[in-house]
C-alpha cells in the first residue's frame, strides 16, 4: 500500500519495481485511510502486509543453528517498544540466534517495535512464554548457561568466562531490571563497568554493549 501523496523518490521506484518483480500487488490509498492503517505515528507513506512472525520453541533454541552454538536473548519485563525494537536489530547484528519473549507485562513485537527493528524482526527467531522464570529453567536443561545483566553484577561483560558456550542473555524491565524470580535462576550476573555519576545506562545501550562483548568471543 502506497500513501497517495508521496513524492517521486528513487527508494520509491525500487520498491515499486521489487513489489513488480515478486508478484506483489501495489494499491494507491488516500493518506488518512492510509495513517490509520499503519498504526505508528511516523510512517513514511510505504506498508506491506505479511505472514504473521513464524514461533518457535524454547527448547528450539537451545540447539545450533546455522553451524554457531545458541546466543540467545531474554527480554525480562521490557515495555517500551522503541527500546526492545533497538534491542532486536542489535540481536540480530550481534548474530544472535533467538529471542524469548514474555506474552504478559511487556511490549510486544508491533507497528513501533518492527519499525525501530528496521528489519531485524524478518531475520530472528521468536519464541514467547507465559513466565520468563520457567523459560530460564528450560534453557539451562537445554546446556544454555544464562547471564543476567545488572549494574550489581559480580562478573564484568567483557570478562565473561562462558560467553564463547551456548548462551542466553537476559535484560530486565527499564526502571526495576531483572525481577527476583528471573535473577535468582541465572547462573551468572554480569555487569557493564561504569565511571560516570549516573547509576545506570538505558537498557537498549545495555544490551547493545552486552550483545557485541559476547558476539565479540564468538568470532
Amino acid at each position: 500500500l502506497l500513501a497517495g501523496d508521496l513524492d517521486p523518490a528513487p527508494i520509491l521506484d525500487d520498491i515499486i519495481d521489487l513489489a513488480d518483480e515478486h508478484k506483489v500487488r501495489i494499491r494507491q490509498i488516500g493518506r488518512s485511510k492510509f495513517e490509520a492503517m499503519t498504526l505508528t505515528s511516523a510512517s513514511q507513506g510505504v506498508m506491506a502486509t505479511a505472514a504473521p512472525l513464524a514461533e518457535v520453541t524454547i527448547e528450539e533454541l537451545t540447539e545450533p543453528f546455522d553451524g554457531r552454538p545458541p546466543f540467545v536473548v531474554c527480554f525480562d519485563g521490557v515495555t517500551d517498544p522503541g527500546n526492545l525494537g533497538a534491542l532486536l536489530r542489535t540481536a540480530e547484528c550481534a548474530g544472535v540466534t533467538g529471542v524469548v519473549l514474555p506474552r504478559h507485562r511487556a511490549a510486544r513485537v508491533g507497528p513501533t517495535v518492527a519499525k525501530a527493528a528496521a528489519g531485524a524482526i524478518e531475520h530472528l527467531r521468536f519464541a514467547t512464554t507465559p513466565g520468563l522464570a520457567s523459560a530460564v529453567s528450560v534453557l539451562q536443561k537445554g546446556g544454555v548457561w544464562v547471564v543476567g545483566l545488572d549494574v550489581g553484577g559480580d562478573q564484568p561483560i567483557h570478562a565473561l568466562t562462558v560467553a564463547d558456550e551456548p548462551i542466553a542473555l537476559v535484560f530486565g524491565a527499564e526502571g526495576r531490571g531483572l525481577s527476583k524470580l528471573v535473577r535468582q535462576r541465572c547462573d551468572v550476573m554480569a555487569s557493564i563497568p561504569q565511571h560516570g555519576l549516573l547509576g545506570s545506562l538505558n537498557v537498549a545501550a545495555a544490551g547493545a554493549i552486552a550483545c557485541f562483548e559476547v558476539a565479540r568471543h564468538r568470532v
